[in-house]
């Protein structure tokens, strides 16, 4: 079964989350074959290219019950939908511009039974709100992206790493990030063995930009 990658990893989950995991197949099956919102190639590798992809970001920060995270430009619901089941107490809101993709994202919240998730049809500019960590998948490049969630993280941290963005990225990112003195760039390989992973990261950027 394509979820034994997420127990590899994840050997803590409970029965429930298991079970939210397994459901993700199916749910995206369907509703990819009417709302395109992962590629054709992708959906075969679901667990590893989106799902375990996803779950990197809770390799470097596990988040607290109670606190607040942003997935901005969350698509299919990525990294937004894997994070909220593996932090059932943490709240998430899942924005994104194009409502069909947030149609298809308040399906599988209702599928799954997740109660830690809002979703938003909006772009996050317009999102008077601020969050511990804000998370997202490559939507732009970082520059833009700080521009964006400008004003949007909250100043009080709780979690080891304080408050800020959480990005995934793959690449070469020496160029991107030249003008950000305090980031942080986690390689996905030194946590996960499949080869997808090998030119994958999590760039961590706190509050303070320039530091």
């Amino acid at each position: 079964m394509q979820t034994s990658v997420i127990s590899k990893y994840f050997p803590a989950l409970t029965e429930e989350q298991m079970s939210q995991f397994e459901k993700l197949e199916s749910i995206y099956t369907y509703w990819n074959e009417r709302i395109n919102v992962i590629s054709r190639k992708d959906i075969d590798e679901l667990y590893i290219r989106h799902v375990l992809h996803s779950l990197g970001i809770a390799k470097v920060q596990e988040f607290l019950p109670d606190t607040d995270v942003a997935d901005v430009g969350t698509g299919g619901g990525f990294p937004g939908i894997p994070l909220a089941i593996m932090f059932p107490h943490t709240r998430f809101l899942l924005v994104d511009s194009i409502g069909k993709k947030i149609r298809v994202v308040d399906e599988v919240v209702q599928e799954l039974g997740l109660k830690n998730v809002e979703t938003l049809h909006a772009r996050i500019e317009k999102v008077d709100r601020e969050f511990d960590f804000i998370v997202s998948r490559a939507v732009t490049n970082m520059p833009d992206f700080v521009k964006w969630v400008k004003g949007k993280v909250k100043k009080k941290a709780v979690h080891h790493l304080k408050n800020g963005i959480l990005y995934l990225k793959g690449g070469d990112l020496s160029k991107e990030l030249e003008i950000y003195q305090t980031a942080q760039v986690f390689e996905l390989s030194s946590y996960f063995d499949e080869p997808f992973f090998e030119s994958k990261k999590v760039v961590y950027l706190p509050l303070k930009y320039r530091g």
